[in-house]
């Protein structure tokens, strides 16, 4: 998994002290790192399996480039 995702979660983790608070820019930023560890992991299966039967590498930059709007 994405270190950046764990360290984020190690964060939270040891910010709490009984009670679940955590801001919301940081729920925030978690779920922008898992989406984009998402994407990637989906692009990557776009680069490795299909290249040749559908144009893989196109569809690896379609999916990456949802990150980007």
């Amino acid at each position: 998994m994405n270190a950046q995702i764990l360290e984020f979660a190690d964060k939270a983790i040891e910010g709490m002290s009984g009670a679940w608070n955590i801001p919301n820019e940081f729920c925030t930023r978690f779920a922008e790192l898992v989406a984009a560890h998402e994407r990637e992991e989906c692009a990557k299966v776009c680069e490795t399996t299909a290249p040749s039967q559908i144009n893989g590498y196109e569809c690896a930059a379609a999916i990456r480039a949802r990150g980007t709007t």
